[in-house]
C-alpha cells in the first residue's frame, strides 16, 4: 500500500525519531513537492529538523 503525507506526520514522528516507522507500514511514501519545500527548505534549524 502506497501512502502520500503531509508534513504533519513527518515532523511529529521525526520529532521521536520513528520516522522509519512510515517505510515499515507502507511500500511506498510520496511525500509531494510542496511537503518537501515546507519542512525541508523552508523547515530547516526549527524544532524536529534533521
Amino acid at each position: 500500500m502506497k501512502i502520500i503525507v503531509n508534513s504533519t506526520p513527518i515532523i511529529a514522528l521525526s520529532l521521536i525519531n520513528q520516522l522509519d516507522l512510515l517505510n515499515q507500514l507502507f511500500n511506498e511514501v510520496i511525500i509531494p513537492w510542496a511537503v518537501y519545500q515546507e519542512i525541508v527548505i523552508a523547515g530547516d534549524n526549527k524544532l524536529g529538523a534533521k
